[in-house]
Parts: C-alpha cells; structure tokens; sequence
C-alpha cells in the first residue's frame, strides 16, 4: 500500500471526479475536525493510545497543517495501560508537538470520588472524563468511536449531545441531513464529536496501510504470556493476575483493540503486517470488541448504560 488517499482518487467515465472510498472516508473526518475547531471555543481529542485515536491524531495533524492542532488531546490514565501503549503516547506526542493533558483515575481514587474494588478501571473513567472536561472548561470532546464497533455506538450522532451532567440520552438526538450538525448548547454542556463514525475497522486499517501510520507493536503478532477466562485470552501481567486453576501459557497473538489490561483480551495471531491483518480481520466472524473486551460483556446493555452517564 504505497498510494495516498487522495491518490487514489479519479475520473469517472462520464469525466466526473470521484473521491475513493478512503479518501471520501479522510474528507468527512476533516471537515468534522474543521467544523468543531471553528464552532466551539474549547474542544480537546480524547486519545487512548490505540489505533482509532492514534487515526483520528493524524487526521488532525493533516486537518490543520502547516499550522499547529488548534487543540489539546486528552488521555484518561486507568493506571492499568499497557507498557507500550504508554511509551507510543509519549513518542508520537514529541513527534506531533501537539499538548498532551492526562487525567489519572488514582487522583479520583484518592479523593472519595470513586471506589476501586479491584478489577477493571474502566467503570471508572467516566467520572475522571467528566471532571477532566470540567476543569478543562471543554464544550467539545473528539472521540475515536466508529459505530460498527457495538450497538449503542451504533446509535449515536456524529455531533453527540451531552447536558450539563455529561450523560447521552439516545432518544434525544438531533438531525445530521446533509452533513449538517448542530452544535447548539448552554454553558455546562457539551458535545462529543465523532470523526471516524462512518468508518469500519477495516477502513481505519486500510487507511493506516495506505498512509503509513506508525501503531503500538502489540497490534501485531508478537509473543506473550497469557492465560484464558471466559473464553478470552489476557495478557498475564500486573495489575491482571491469573486465579487458580487458570493455565498460563506462552501464545503468538495480538491485540484488536487497546484498553485497560484488566479487561482486554488479545487473539492467536500470525499477522505481522498491515495487509495480514486486513486479511485475517476480513475472515473473522468475531466483532472487534465483542471478542476481546471483557467489559463489553457485562450486559445486553452494557455499553449503553455506561454512555448514559458519560462513558467514551
């Protein structure tokens, strides 16, 4: 995959220019990118560190070059990140020059707003987000999220509203006709934008193939220690610890999505590059998430509820 994206644009037939499926893919997400950092004051990039941010990062940096990203990203810091998914924040936050924000869940931890009671963090985000959008006085949050990915996903706009409490209400959305959003809101509120709505997985990695985009090695094969529970393979390392009676074993394998090590499973894997993983992703009947996020898991409605008070 050597060609751009807008390379791959052409000529129709008739002698009409027609953008490629990736291109018109690039096109909407910068015009949303364009479309917030015109129409609200304080908007931030929420970044996780995994591929969909790490996309939607370079769609910035494209969106507004030569010029500086007009905002700040932010990362909710679980405490339990994968090593590497760290270290590439770090790197590709040099090598971007944009302003990276980090709100800590232990900070929340520590002062009463939140209990741990050990397993995943990930419950436990949203208060962190909705301070740290609080404090940031952000009127807009960009998201990686892509609506194939799970159902209540599925069912959000590209310009999602959230009151002055953080929640969604599915419900209560308003009309995107011809690209068209409205970004109306009192102080307090905000809205979550998402730039890669329309995009599939497949999309974000084809797209990463054809723009060469660098990504955190354990998306591809590589060697782990790792034990199964509930059908899910999981990295055996800290703060995750095996239960007794449960195997730990050496596998190839890699990661589809990156979360918090708790409640993110990997998948055997022999694909080492870009292409081997549009292969492999194309001949999976497994979903992204429902195959190896735990916390997808908890009920029919999970993910719904959880954005309902303020989740990603």
């Amino acid at each position: 995959m050597t060609a751009t994206a807008r390379e791959t644009a052409g000529r129709t037939d008739d002698g009409r220019y027609q953008l490629s499926h990736l291109a018109a893919l690039e096109a909407e997400a910068i015009h949303v990118l364009r479309e917030v950092a015109a129409e609200f004051e304080r908007p931030v990039l929420l970044f996780s560190g995994g591929k969909d941010s790490i996309v939607m990062l370079h769609l910035a940096v494209r969106a507004f070059r030569p010029g500086p990203v007009p905002f700040p990203v932010l990362h909710i810091d679980t405490g339990h990140n994968f090593p590497e998914v760290l270290r590439f924040r770090d790197h590709l936050v040099e090598q971007t020059g944009v302003r990276l924000h980090v709100a800590r869940v232990q900070d929340d931890i520590d002062a009463g707003r939140v209990v741990d009671q050990g397993g995943s963090r990930n419950p436990l985000q949203t208060v962190t987000l909705l301070r740290a959008l609080r404090e940031g006085r952000h009127d807009a949050a960009f998201g990686g999220a892509r609506r194939d990915e799970e159902k209540a996903r599925a069912k959000e706009r590209v310009y999602s509203f959230r009151d002055e409490l953080g929640q969604w209400d599915p419900r209560n959305q308003r009309p995107e006709l011809w690209q068209l959003f409205n970004g109306r809101h009192r102080p307090g509120e905000h809205i979550r934008a998402f730039p890669l709505s329309n995009w599939t997985e497949s999309d974000v990695w084809a797209y990463v193939g054809t723009e060469r985009i660098e990504l955190p090695e354990l998306y591809f094969a590589h060697r782990r220690t790792v034990f199964r529970r509930d059908g899910m393979l999981l990295s055996a390392e800290p703060p995750l610890h095996p239960e007794p009676g449960e195997e730990v074993f050496q596998a190839t394998v890699r990661f589809r999505t990156v979360g918090d090590v708790t409640c993110t499973g990997c998948v055997e894997s022999t694909a080492t590059t870009v292409d081997e993983v549009l292969t492999e992703t194309a001949l999976s009947r497994l979903t992204e998430r429902g195959a190896t996020r735990a916390d997808d898991r908890i009920s029919e409605a999970g993910m719904e509820d959880r954005k309902r008070e303020g989740y990603f």
